[in-house]
């Protein structure tokens, strides 16, 4: 399925399971999982979400987490090339993690 956000990206639903290569967790995919619940590391592998048309395949890490609205938003760099997004936390996230990296807003 493909959408239009706001900002005019296309959005599709890709469902993949994954094990974490941080981690080693075993993580199952629901179409918009985006990261590891555990240890909340992420792979650079998006140009639009869910596209993984992305070459550099780099370790996003979480940098900072900031509570909006009730759900927290994700912070992440990618290792490699240095880009840096924001999404959207799942409800099974690690909140020890999320709670900690509150203190780290940019």
């Amino acid at each position: 399925m493909r959408s239009s956000g706001a900002n005019g990206k296309v959005f599709k639903r890709t469902i993949e399971d994954f094990v974490c290569r941080s981690c080693g967790s075993e993580v199952r995919g629901n179409g918009y999982t985006d990261h590891c619940p555990y240890c909340l590391l992420s792979v650079h592998v998006d140009v639009n979400p869910g596209d993984r048309a992305e070459a550099c395949k780099g370790d996003m890490v979480p940098i900072s987490a900031e509570l909006v609205s009730g759900d927290f938003k994700i912070t992440y760099r990618c290792k490699r090339c240095g880009v840096v997004r924001r999404v959207v936390a799942a409800e099974n996230d690690n909140r020890d993690i999320l709670t900690a990296l509150t203190a780290n807003i940019e």
